[in-house]
């Protein structure tokens, strides 16, 4: 029972998110904690997955990290598939598809023992956590509210992390701080 604390507090909106240490495809390690006092945002992917490939072929995934790291936001893409699963890709691998794609994450990290998804009880790519500059969790869920692989329905979505962000930022409560992530089950 004790193992499934920090998953289950990690999940509550307002709690403190649970720091972890993860390298990035560079092999520098980068710790949640050291972003304390910006906003975080966490997207968890596996480019194998056909609701991963929605938001980068479109170019969504990329406009957003694009967007908010202008404002300021730090952005990590993490990989939590287990070695010789779906999605699991060496450091150089991963780092050629991130640039094959235009994509601009602060960083790209390997979670390969899935000890970080865990934590955060991430269930599927993409899983989105928004984090505030104290470190509490303001959302947690879908990237939007149309859950399909079809890259039409993005301009009819709702774009949760986007919402999440541009009133947490203006000073508002989040309306909408937890959805049903959708997409591929996580390969840990």
């Amino acid at each position: 029972m004790t193992n499934l604390l920090p998953a289950l507090v990690a999940l509550m909106i307002g709690a403190a998110a649970p720091d972890f240490s993860l390298p990035d495809t560079g092999g520098k390690t980068h710790a949640l904690s050291q972003y304390h006092g910006k906003y975080v945002v966490l997207e968890w992917t596996n480019p194998d997955c056909p609701f991963v490939r929605k938001h980068y072929g479109s170019g969504n995934m990329q406009s957003l990290q694009k967007t908010y790291r202008a404002k300021g936001v730090v952005w990590l893409t993490i990989d939590s598939s287990a070695p010789g699963k779906q999605g699991n890709y060496s450091a150089d691998e991963l780092a050629k598809w991130d640039k094959s794609q235009g994509a601009a994450p602060t960083a790209v990290l390997l979670d390969t023992d899935g000890r970080a998804g865990r934590e955060f009880g991430a269930k599927a790519t993409p899983h989105m956590f928004v984090i505030n500059p104290k470190g509490e969790l303001i959302y947690e869920g879908a990237i939007d509210s149309i859950a399909s692989a079809d890259k039409e329905d993005i301009q009819k979505a709702t774009n949760y992390v986007k919402a999440a962000l541009d009133e947490a930022m203006a000073g508002k409560p989040v309306t909408t701080a937890q959805t049903r992530a959708y997409g591929c089950g996580i390969k840990y």
